[in-house]
């Protein structure tokens, strides 16, 4: 359910009495980003509230859209996709993607992007270690030879989803023998045990180290990119003043920083806001107090 704030905001003078608030979607990555920016936004001066598991990109536009929530972080391949509904690419540049998503959610929907965090939450073919080294693959196009003899594991919608599985099978021109699908914490694992032979990971999850996964690289551009942005209403996006605040956190966090901290959460425990303030800290992006 969408928590309504019923107050409208304009202009956010610094010390404003409003209170911004951010929008998540539920799970460990996004809690850790919603709190980054309401740490470096209360850094600056201003009230902040984090609105934790609201739901998937779509709430969390339409709560954006309504003036529930003023910030969200999110990502481009789900905005090409889910929202601006854009038709699939031969080959997913992530530059043209980025360009596509910029100007739609401007032009259509007076949303703006406020900042290009650096890192991609995208979809990622891995396959054991030990096959990797025994066939030499490195590249996604090495496993035509051996695609019509594997099982790919994947999550529930990735089959059937426009900038899933078809658009990969008509970059890459082949097959796997087999799909199963399942729940994504399922997936790794589903090839730990040998029941997959092949798995659609993810960039930023470090559980791919822990079960000695090497990420195939994408050579023909048949993954939908998922590059972290953080959009506002345009209207919100005319102050200034918050946005060269958020605008700090443009091309911060790598993949390796982000999956770190996803890692932090996940295996370690720790509090997403524990681990935000920790990064902001050591990039010198808030006050250590």
């Amino acid at each position: 359910m969408l928590v309504v704030i019923t107050s409208s905001l304009g202009c956010i003078g610094q010390g404003s009495n409003k209170t911004i608030v951010i929008g998540t979607m539920p799970y460990n990555e996004e809690y850790i980003l919603g709190h980054m920016v309401s740490l470096i936004l209360e850094d600056a001066g201003y009230k902040t509230e984090v609105k934790e598991g609201l739901g998937g990109t779509l709430i969390n536009y339409e709560a954006l859209k309504r003036g529930q929530i003023q910030v969200f972080v999110g990502y481009t391949g789900a905005f090409y996709n889910t929202v601006l509904k854009l038709p699939p690419l031969g080959n997913w540049d992530p530059n043209v993607v980025y360009a596509e998503v910029e100007k739609g959610l401007r032009e259509k929907e007076s949303i703006s992007v406020v900042a290009k965090l650096g890192f991609k939450n995208n979809y990622a073919i891995s396959i054991p270690r030990t096959l990797a080294e025994e066939k030499n693959l490195v590249k996604v196009s090495d496993l035509a030879p051996y695609a019509p003899t594997m099982v790919l594991g994947t999550d529930i919608e990735y089959p059937t989803a426009p900038d899933g599985l078809p658009t990969f099978e008509k970059a890459y021109g082949f097959k796997f023998k087999e799909v199963k699908s399942m729940e994504p914490t399922l997936v790794y694992e589903a090839i730990k045990n040998e029941l997959v032979d092949v798995i659609t990971g993810y960039t930023t999850d470090k559980r791919g180290e822990l079960f000695d996964l090497v990420v195939l690289e994408d050579d023909k551009g048949g993954l939908l990119p998922y590059d972290a942005i953080i959009i506002t209403q345009s209207s919100f996006a005319n102050d200034q003043k918050v946005v060269s605040v958020l605008k700090k956190l443009e091309g911060k966090i790598d993949d390796k920083a982000m999956a770190d901290m996803n890692y932090q959460y996940d295996i370690e425990k720790k509090e997403a806001r524990d681990i935000a303030k920790a990064f902001l800290i050591s990039q010198g992006l808030i006050s250590n107090k």
